[in-house]
């Protein structure tokens, strides 16, 4: 039986027959031994791949038992298919629940089939939704031309302008209000509790995308959210190594995910869901730095002659630091900032970089750097990337956990160098 405070006990009690209080557990602690059983498997210390893709049963009778739910009771990782569960999968599925203080998760092969799981799972033909400009493009894309053409309709509207929001709910139309915070690649940052109760009031679910957060800086469902997706490829798998997504909400509402993820198919393979498990041990370490290095690079770049603008929630000079700083434990390893030049001399300073790749993504131990006007919008002009509020000399950095006076450093030479 899993406790509330993350540990699972067998029936519920401690060794000595005694219920264990409940008891708030940090991050790193809840990363550790959240939705994890003590006894595994084979005795084994970390949680096993189930390598399999069938379950068998001993006879008729208990395949009948099952699917009457008469053994294994409520909580079991007892399936009868591999597209309908996994223990390895649900075990981390648990962990990342306990992290965002969540009831309940359902772990998918990628951060883009969590989110459009979700939606399609949830809405209909006549639907309405509302999602912020600055939400990730894929998103948005997948909005604007994939649910048009099932009959769902989708309003965008302006990151931060709550008017617009509530101006744009239809009544008996609008399913969903979706936004990103922080966001990509600006870092914008969302009123959470502004937008659950703009939710509550006109009944209309909230999602946001807490990926650039990670569950150590930000939890969106203790300010009223419904649901919660993340990208796990990114800081909650932490190695650049695997593809994977997550939902996390009520138990009822992620129950209902689960049965239709079957349906749907954006199965999480074993050996990902052990390997994300793994990652997600580290993840109050690795995010800890990640904010530390961070927030000095912001301050470094921010006083520098050769950079123009600087956007990290961390600092004051970003539209919404008010709103980060009441709500964020942490602003994230994440730094946009605008070169003092154009597209070519931008490329010349990362090029000059030596310690983070140019790659796209974030989250990993490894820094990496980009230019969004190449890396996402190079089939666009100029003029059609301002449009869409990209700018030639934009450069996204992700940090990772090297040392933050060696990224300093890196950052001081490239930029007298150009």
């Amino acid at each position: 039986m899993l406790r509330q405070d993350g540990f699972l006990t067998q029936n519920g009690h401690s060794s000595n027959g005694v219920t264990p209080r409940i008891t708030r557990q940090g991050a790193s602690t809840r990363a550790v031994h959240g939705g994890t059983e003590r006894r595994k498997a084979f005795h084994a210390l970390h949680t096993p791949i189930v390598q399999t893709a069938t379950y068998t049963f001993a006879n008729t009778q208990e395949l009948v038992d099952f699917m009457e739910g008469n053994i294994w009771g409520e909580g079991s990782d007892r399936e009868e298919y591999g597209r309908y569960g996994n223990p390895t999968v649900a075990s981390v599925e648990r962990k990342l629940a306990k992290l965002d203080n969540a009831d309940a998760g359902v772990l998918y092969a990628s951060g883009m089939t969590a989110i459009t799981s979700l939606l399609l799972s949830v809405l209909s033909a006549g639907s309405h939704i509302i999602m912020t400009d600055d939400c990730y493009r894929r998103t948005r894309q997948f909005a604007l031309t994939f649910l048009q053409r099932l009959g769902i309709e989708t309003s965008v509207v302006p990151m931060g302008d709550y008017e617009a929001i509530e101006a744009a709910i239809i009544k008996r139309k609008t399913r969903f209000i979706v936004s990103e915070s922080p966001t990509n690649p600006y870092l914008r940052v969302a009123d959470l509790e502004r937008i659950a109760e703009i939710g509550r009031r006109h009944k209309v679910r909230t999602l946001i995308d807490s990926t650039f957060a990670t569950p150590v800086n930000q939890r969106p469902l203790d300010w009223g959210i419904d649901f919660v997706v993340h990208s796990a490829t990114k800081y909650l798998a932490g190695h650049n190594d695997l593809l994977a997504g997550v939902v996390v909400g009520q138990a009822d509402r992620i129950a209902a995910l689960r049965d239709s993820r079957g349906i749907l198919g954006g199965i999480p393979d074993p050996n990902t869901a052990f390997l994300l498990e793994r990652g997600l041990k580290t993840l109050a370490l690795r995010v800890e730095q990640q904010n530390r290095t961070a927030t000095a690079v912001a301050h470094f770049l921010e006083s520098h002659r050769r950079i123009e603008r600087v956007w990290y929630p961390g600092l004051e000079s970003h539209p919404d630091h008010a709103v980060a700083a009441a709500q964020m434990s942490g602003f994230g390893g994440v730094i946009s900032f605008e070169v003092a030049g154009d597209l070519h001399t931008t490329g010349q300073f990362i090029d000059r970089m030596q310690i983070p790749y140019i790659a796209p993504s974030l989250g990993g131990v490894e820094s990496l750097i980009e230019q969004p006007a190449i890396v996402s919008y190079y089939d666009k002009t100029t003029e059609e990337r301002l449009a869409l509020g990209i700018k030639d000399n934009l450069v996204r950095f992700s940090i990772g956990i090297e040392d933050t006076d060696d990224i300093l450093n890196d950052l001081d030479q490239a930029l007298a160098g150009f």
